[in-house]
C-alpha cells in the first residue's frame, strides 16, 4: 500500500527543507508497507536521520499548523490553571501559553476536532492549535508531578556535587565554592521561582542535618526545597555577594540589598531586603522581595470600605496634622502610605520621606535612606527635613521618644506628617505615644486619624463555595454587622488558580479613627484605650473585627480567616 496523502506531504515538506532529496522521495513514496502513525517517522529516524523534531515540523507544514517543542517548556503551577490537568492528561493537550484573548494550546493529535471546541467553552478563550510530539507531551506529565519541576536539575546537579561526595565524608566545608554553577544557578533559581510564585518572604533555614527552603505566600509559609546540609555556607556566601556583605563575619546579623537585575538574564527588575542572622545549625538568611514593577495600587484597591475611604482621603488632603498607621510587620502598612502619597503627590507639594530601608522609589518623591552606622536615624532625617521646606514628611517608623517628640512637633508647625507604629489596634496607638512621653495635649492637638490594619486572604473566586453560617459563626456575624445570611467559605481540595489551597491573593480590613471633639476631651484626660474605643465607635469607627465580618459579608474572606486574624470584640 503506497504512502498515503498526508505522509506524502511531510515527505514533500521535508524534500523543501533540504532534509531528503528527490531520490529519497521517490523511494519513499513507492514503498508498498502500510506508513501510518509513528511507522514514517520511525523510519525517517531511523534510514534517513531525520531528527525528531524535524519531522514535527515537516508535519505542522503539511497541516498547515505551527510547530512547538513541548520538550523545551517547563511545567509550572501556573500551567493547568485555565485547563485542569486531568483533562489535559486524558486529551494529550497542554496549555503553553495566552496572548491576549487567545490561548496556545499544544496537541499530539492534529485530527481531534472536537477538543478544541471543548477547551474554548471551558475557559471563554479563543484556542490557537499548536502541534507537539505525542512522547514529549507525555514525559511532561510524568514529571509535572513535582511541582517544583524548575529546581530539579539544579538540585540534581548540586545532589552530584555535594550529595554523594558529603555522604562518604569526603567533602571538608572549604571545598564549597559560592562562585561554583550550580551554586549561582541554585540561588537565581530559589529567587525566580519565588518572585512567579508571588512569594514576599524567602526563608533560607539551616536544620541539623539539612537546609530547607521556605516561602510565604499570601502571609503563610510553606516548604519548597531541601538540601543537602554541606551546600548551606556556600549559598549563604552567594548571596551576601550578591549584596555586597562581610562574607567573612559569620558572627552576627548583617542587613543588605540584592538589586537582582545585575545577576539574571531575564527581565526582572526586582530588589530583595536581605537579613542574615547567625543561628544554631548555621547562618539563616530572610530575604523581602520588592517589586519594582509592582507599582503602588489605587487607594480604592486596598480594600478599604466606602465609609472608611471617604474619611482617609479627607485626612491625606488636610494641610498639617499627624496620620499614623499601625499593626505587625506584613500588614500592609507601606504599601497604604505609597498610595496615599502617590494620590496627593502633585508638583506643587514637597514630600520628603525618611526610610529603612527605601521599599519601593516613586517619582517626585524625595527619599533618604537611614543609616545608623553613621548617625543618620529617623529623629535626624526629621530635624533636618524641618529646614529643608516640605509639605508633607514620611517617616518610616517611630520607634523612640525622640523620633516621637519630633513628629509630633512637625505636625504642629504646618506640616502634614505620616508614620507607622507597632501596635495593635487605634486606640491602644494614644496610649503608645504617651508612654513614649509625648505630652497628651500635644497628641490631641496633632492627631488627624490612625488607621489599623491587617492582611486577610481571598477566598479564591474560581473554587469558593456558598454556605449558610449556624450557631456560633451566626451569631458573630449578628453581633459584629446586624447581619446573617449567605457567605463563602474555601474549598478544601482547592484548584489550579489557587494552587489547591482555597485562597488566592488578600485584602486589606481597616480600623479607622478619625479624630473629632469627644475623642481630644479623652485624649487630654488621658482616658484607658478601652474607654477611647468606645468615643471612637460613637464617632463612627468600625472596629478591625466588623471590617473584617463586612468583608465575608461581601464574599472577599471567609469567617474561619476574619476570626484567626482579628478575634471578636469584646
Amino acid at each position: 500500500m503506497p504512502l498515503g496523502k498526508i505522509q506524502l506531504q511531510i515527505v514533500s515538506k521535508l524534500v523543501e527543507m533540504g532534509r531528503l532529496d528527490a531520490e529519497q522521495r521517490t523511494a519513499l513514496a513507492a514503498r508498498p508497507e502500510d506508513l501510518s502513525g509513528d511507522l514514517l517517522d520511525k523510519l525517517l529516524q531511523e534510514d534517513f536521520k531525520v531528527t525528531a523534531f524535524q519531522c514535527l515540523v515537516a508535519k505542522a507544514r503539511a497541516l498547515n499548523l505551527s510547530p512547538f517543542n513541548v520538550a523545551h517548556y517547563r511545567v509550572s503551577a501556573h500551567t493547568f490553571e485555565r485547563i485542569p490537568e486531568d483533562f489535559c492528561k486524558e486529551n494529550l493537550v497542554i496549555p503553553v501559553g495566552q496572548v491576549g484573548e487567545m490561548l496556545l494550546v499544544a496537541f499530539a493529535n492534529p485530527f481531534e476536532v472536537t477538543l478544541p471546541t471543548k477547551i474554548q467553552e471551558m475557559t471563554g478563550k479563543q484556542v490557537v492549535r499548536l502541534l507537539a510530539r505525542e512522547k514529549d507531551i507525555r514525559d511532561k506529565f510524568q514529571k509535572g508531578q513535582d511541582k517544583a519541576a524548575g529546581f530539579d536539575d539544579v538540585v540534581m546537579q548540586i545532589g552530584a556535587e555535594y550529595g554523594e561526595a558529603a555522604a562518604e565524608g569526603e567533602l571538608k566545608e572549604e571545598d564549597m565554592n559560592e562562585e561554583s554553577g550550580p551554586i549561582v544557578q541554585l540561588a537565581n533559581r530559589i529567587i525566580e521561582d519565588a518572585y512567579f510564585s508571588g512569594t514576599s518572604d524567602i526563608h533560607i533555614e539551616p536544620q541539623e542535618k539539612e537546609i530547607i527552603v521556605r516561602n510565604r505566600i499570601d502571609g503563610v509559609c510553606s516548604e519548597k526545597l531541601r538540601l543537602p546540609k554541606k551546600v548551606g555556607p556556600a549559598l549563604v556566601a552567594r548571596l551576601k555577594i550578591m549584596c555586597n556583605l562581610d562574607i567573612s563575619e559569620r558572627r552576627l546579623p548583617q542587613d543588605g540589598r540584592i538589586i537582582f537585575k545585575q545577576y539574571t538574564k531575564k527581565n526582572l527588575d526586582l530588589d530583595l531586603r536581605v537579613s542574615t542572622a547567625p543561628l544554631n545549625h548555621g547562618e539563616g538568611v530572610v530575604m523581602r522581595i520588592l517589586d519594582k514593577q509592582k507599582t503602588t495600587l489605587p487607594l480604592p484597591a486596598l480594600g478599604f470600605s466606602e465609609e472608611n475611604l471617604a474619611k482617609y482621603r479627607e485626612c491625606i488632603r488636610q494641610p498639617y496634622g499627624m496620620i499614623l498607621h499601625c499593626g505587625p510587620t506584613g500588614s500592609g502598612k507601606s504599601m497604604t502610605l505609597y498610595s496615599a502619597l502617590n494620590e496627593i503627590n502633585t508638583p506643587d507639594i514637597v514630600i520628603r520621606t525618611a526610610e529603612d530601608p527605601i521599599e519601593y522609589t516613586l517619582p517626585g518623591l524625595n527619599q533618604m535612606q537611614m543609616h545608623r552606622q553613621i548617625g543618620l536615624t529617623f529623629a535626624t532625617a526629621l530635624r533636618a527635613f524641618l529646614r529643608q521646606d516640605p509639605d508633607i514628611i514620611l517617616v518610616g517608623e517611630i520607634r523612640d521618644k525622640e523620633t516621637a517628640g519630633i513628629a509630633v512637633e512637625a505636625a504642629l508647625t504646618g506640616h502634614l506628617l505620616i508614620s507607622t507604629l507597632h501596635t495593635n489596634d487605634a486606640p491602644t496607638t494614644i496610649s503608645r505615644l504617651t508612654e513614649m512621653g509625648v505630652e497628651s495635649f500635644m497628641v490631641s492637638s496633632s492627631l488627624l486619624c490612625v488607621c489599623a490594619q491587617r492582611l486577610m486572604r481571598r477566598v479564591c473566586k474560581t473554587c469558593k463555595m456558598p454556605f449558610t453560617p449556624e450557631g456560633r459563626e451566626q451569631e458573630i456575624m449578628e453581633k459584629a454587622i446586624g447581619w446573617s445570611g449567605q457567605i463563602f467559605k474555601a474549598n478544601p481540595k482547592g484548584c489550579p488558580k489557587c494552587g489547591g489551597t482555597g485562597y488566592k491573593g488578600r485584602v486589606g480590613i481597616h480600623e479607622l479613627m478619625v479624630s473629632n471633639e469627644e475623642l481630644i476631651d479623652g485624649i487630654n484626660k488621658e482616658m484607658e484605650a478601652a474607654e477611647l474605643k468606645k468615643i471612637a465607635q460613637r464617632g463612627g469607627m468600625k472596629t478591625l473585627h466588623q471590617d473584617s465580618i463586612l468583608k465575608v459579608k461581601e464574599g472577599l474572606t471567609t469567617i474561619e480567616e476574619a476570626i484567626a486574624n482579628v478575634p471578636p470584640d469584646m
